[in-house]
């Protein structure tokens, strides 16, 4: 339980990163910020995809009165006891329910945060951890996870007219698109300069919606050599490009590398929504996309081939299906 400890424990000591925070460009003016009321929306959408891979998203349709009801969710599952929490634990072979990050067994040195990935329904779950008071939870779930599919459908759109792609992708008939939510919490740490909240990665979606909980910085991307945080703009969301976002676009817009570290005092939030096509659909660069001069640099992947691809080489992962 890393709420009771008082030190930072060997098992969570990461050595300095090498890739210094670069305060000076740690702010939201630098970060691409995206209206998405812009009229030239989709152009400016492309831009960030191509240049940073991540871009704050702001005037999107999903009122704040639900990012802070699923804040508010999280906080409530966090703030259980431990002995409550591990009865959702998440078993080897799962993929739901409370637990360390996955990419956890990368890494030699465990990360300071906690979560709990909902995939399908969230019930069974939820009544493990509130046998008698689930409603609440699993309906702002569901709620949630409604408005984050339909804005992901609309960034879809967006994210191919920025490549000049003028259609809709189409999964095939009666495939519905997949995703996953991802709850996170990273406890204030008594040493945060030599702990590591979540580590560095790519994620393995076409695209990630991040809610970030605000009064905290936490979420980190790469660019270049440099670490940039991430700040959390009131009411803006983080849309991170995953790893097959990158293979549709044959590599123009870049998957982005990312990291949380964690702070002194305050607790942070987060939530992921994780979106990709259905699973067993196979996807690889467009077509619009490929020419003489510019051949296909990746193979064709479904995303659940991808996820055990992910999962037996990490990083090596895009690499791999060239």
């Amino acid at each position: 339980d890393l709420n009771s400890l008082t030190e930072l424990p060997e098992t969570h000591s990461w050595f300095p990163a090498a890739a210094a925070v670069d305060d000076d460009v740690g702010f939201t003016q630098n970060v691409p910020v995206v209206d998405l009321n812009h009229e030239n929306a989709a152009r400016l959408v492309g831009h960030a995809c191509t240049t940073w891979g991540v871009f704050q998203l702001v005037n999107h349709p999903v009122p704040r009165r639900l990012t802070d009801e699923i804040e508010s969710a999280a906080d409530r599952l966090f703030s259980l006891p431990m002995q409550r929490k591990l009865r959702a634990a998440r078993g080897p072979d799962a993929i739901s329910g409370y637990g360390t990050a996955r990419i956890s067994r990368f890494f030699p040195k465990r990360m300071w945060s906690e979560g709990f990935t909902v995939w399908g329904s969230p019930r069974d779950n939820a009544q493990l951890l509130w046998p008698n008071d689930h409603h609440r939870f699993c309906e702002t779930i569901e709620k949630y996870e409604r408005a984050m599919k339909n804005l992901a459908g609309e960034l879809m759109r967006l994210m191919l007219g920025g490549m000049g792609v003028r259609r809709e992708a189409k999964w095939g008939s009666g495939s519905e698109p997949g995703s996953a939510l991802q709850l996170n919490c990273y406890p204030p740490c008594p040493d945060p300069d030599r702990a590591m909240g979540l580590a560095a990665h790519t994620d393995s979606t076409l695209l990630t919606i991040l809610h970030q909980s605000g009064g905290a910085c936490g979420l980190q991307v790469l660019r270049g050599d440099r670490w940039v945080t991430m700040p959390p703009i009131p009411g803006a969301l983080v849309v991170h490009v995953g790893d097959l976002m990158h293979i549709l676009s044959n590599g123009l817009y870049p998957s982005v590398l990312h990291r949380a570290v964690v702070n002194r005092n305050r607790r942070r939030v987060s939530v992921a929504y994780l979106y990709g096509p259905p699973a067993n659909v196979k996807i690889g660069p467009l077509d619009e996309l490929i020419d003489e001069r510019h051949p296909a640099l990746y193979r064709e992947v479904s995303w659940k081939e991808y996820l055990g691809t992910k999962a037996q080489h990490f990083d090596k992962a895009l690499s791999s299906v060239r």
